[in-house]
């Protein structure tokens, strides 16, 4: 009989796991929400666009050791990044207000030419179902979630080119 309950509530698990994933693909925009840049300024996410060309949006914080990690590993290709696709990221910092102060000093100091900005009330994260982080969204030339993936490991970010380019070819990301 304990075996029978320990399946079902696993199952059960399994199958909210696998709903609130395919949650985050229901929408085909990105919410409206109010963000901020490194310099206080306004700045609604919806307005994130590449003009028909690949977004990256990385969820991060300065706190984060594996977040700052892909982000520096991205830096260091990401010129290369930009001339051969055209892909732009978007770093997306939830460090609230406390330590939201940190972010333009280290990203200069690591030189990101990262559009960086500010979601000190994590709005944008829960508008987008941003669990753990580092959190990164691949987006299509419409604007459209293609993909998504959560903590990085070395060689990530060549998996993520690797969709990029596919998006630029016209192919499906599966």
């Amino acid at each position: 009989m304990k075996k029978i309950v320990c399946l079902l509530c696993l199952s059960l698990v399994t199958s909210f796991s696998l709903i609130a994933q395919e949650s985050v693909f229901n929408y085909k925009h990105l919410p409206s929400v109010k963000l901020k840049t490194v310099k206080g300024l306004p700045f609604i996410s919806d307005s994130i666009t590449n003009n028909g060309k690949p977004i990256i949006i990385s969820f991060w914080a300065t706190w984060c050791k594996p977040c700052v990690r892909e982000l520096t590993t991205i830096s260091d290709v990401y010129d290369d990044w930009v001339t051969e696709t055209g892909v732009k990221l978007y770093a997306i910092s939830v460090d609230d207000s406390r330590s939201m102060t940190l972010v333009g000093p280290l990203v200069n100091g690591k030189g990101w030419d990262y559009t960086v900005l500010l979601d000190p009330n994590s709005d944008f994260k829960r508008a987008m179902n941003v669990g753990p982080i580092p959190h990164t969204f691949l987006l299509n030339g419409k604007g459209e979630v293609v993909y998504q993936h959560t903590s990085f490991s070395e060689g990530d970010e060549l998996s993520l080119i690797e969709m990029v380019r596919k998006l630029n070819k016209g192919e499906e990301i599966k």
